[in-house]
């Protein structure tokens, strides 16, 4: 592992860095945790006429370009630092939500909320993660989940902001509101976001990933292990509201199964980083996923539309789901050094983005071969699981035996 002293591992400057990510991770990953209450909307009223199928690729798209984006912003954070990504990031996303009310064509949402909407989560998915790992190690998984978990907080705000006010004030007024509270919420990360580090000038092939890093087995193993977790993850997250209303929960609970599970998520993401530092990353990761899989298969699977079960399921996930926003990019930066972990950080979810792509879509595409049924959706939500846990036991294995040659060599 590389760990460079000394980390601050606290004090105003870095809690002040931690405030300032919770404050804009709360408002900017509000809306990816929260998007399966607009992949709903818009299959029951604008795009009503157009299958599940078309639909997912509106969000395969933005899924894709929150992670893919990185290729870019990485070495732009190493270089400049947070700064004017942080700027940047936050208009895209206020622009999102001035736009979304116009939206009626399916081409509008697939520039709106697939394009200019992963580009502006991007951002805010990434500089505050990087930022805070430039101030913790040893405490660097409770810093990183505290900050993740702020966007299950927006993720449970913005369904009943949408559920509450769309009846009144309609879907577009709606929306602009959201869009303000996004904007008051991510002014604190604006200001408070700063690097320690001295800048890294940019390679001249910095804006591509580095795929020789990969060499190494460990890293190669985590990022197939999170490729196969995003299949997993955003499987539910967009698709429990529409599964709800397809096996006949009244509307108003199948959109508040969107708040159960960021609910749920907010202990997901926080508690684990604080345990990972005890009893290791890999190792709490692993354990996440075990959760992940028992919710998926052992209640989401056997549920058949049972509302106590639903929400249950829902629940569960996002305890376990938490984890794979928040201890992913902890794992990552134990595996590289910090003054090139943007560099680190954008390959791996370069390779991730493919996952995030093409696992709502096939989602979509699933159920319609099962004639609207949800039962094969799960079952590959559920595999997409047991691949990622498989790798993450890998992992663990492989860093044992290097520990164990490391101690015979000394």
């Amino acid at each position: 592992m590389y760990h460079p002293q000394p980390y601050p591992e606290g004090g105003l400057r870095a809690n002040l860095i931690v405030l300032g990510s919770f404050s804009a991770i709360m408002g900017g990953l509000g809306l990816m945790n929260s998007i399966g209450i607009y992949q709903a909307w818009i299959s029951t009223h604008q795009l009503a006429h157009l299958s599940d199928s078309q639909i997912s690729w509106i969000f395969g798209l933005y899924n894709f370009l929150v992670f893919f984006s990185g290729i870019q912003i990485g070495p732009v954070f190493d270089a400049h630092g947070p700064r004017f990504l942080m700027l940047t990031g936050s208009t895209l996303l206020v622009l999102v939500f001035v736009l979304l009310g116009f939206c009626h064509a399916y081409w509008h949402f697939v520039v709106v909320l697939g394009l200019l909407a992963g580009l502006g989560t991007s951002f805010i998915f990434i500089v505050p993660v990087a930022t805070i790992g430039h101030y913790f190690c040893v405490r660097r998984g409770a810093a990183t989940g505290l900050a993740m978990s702020a966007g299950s907080i927006g993720g449970v705000i913005f369904p009943l902001v949408l559920e509450n006010l769309a009846p009144t004030l309609g879907f577009a007024w709606t929306t602009r509101v959201i869009g303000l509270i996004t904007l008051f919420l991510l002014i604190p990360g604006c200001i408070l976001l700063r690097p320690r580090l001295p800048p890294k000038p940019a390679s001249g092939t910095a804006l591509l990933p580095d795929l020789a890093i990969l060499k190494d087995p460990a890293l190669a193993v985590t990022t197939l292990g999170a490729f196969f977790i995003e299949w997993g993850f955003f499987i539910p997250l967009e698709y429990i509201t529409s599964y709800s209303l397809t096996y006949g929960i009244a509307p108003r609970l199948a959109y508040l199964m969107v708040v159960f599970l960021n609910a749920g998520s907010f202990p997901g993401r926080w508690i684990p980083g604080i345990l990972a530092d005890r009893v290791g990353r890999f190792e709490m990761l692993a354990l996440t996923n075990v959760l992940c899989l028992v919710a998926v298969l052992g209640i989401w699977l056997p549920a058949d539309g049972n509302v106590v079960a639903t929400i249950v399921f829902a629940v569960v996930f996002g305890i376990g789901s938490g984890s794979n926003i928040s201890l992913v990019p902890v794992c990552v930066g134990e595996l590289c050094p910090v003054e090139s972990y943007g560099r680190f950080y954008t390959t791996v979810y370069t390779v991730v983005s493919l996952g995030a792509l093409t696992g709502v879509p096939i989602a979509g595409e699933i159920i319609r071969r099962c004639d609207g049924q949800y039962w094969g959706l799960i079952v590959f939500a559920g595999c997409a699981y047991a691949a990622g846990l498989m790798c993450f036991v890998a992992v663990i294995l492989v860093r044992g035996r290097r520990k164990t040659v490391d101690t015979v060599d000394e």
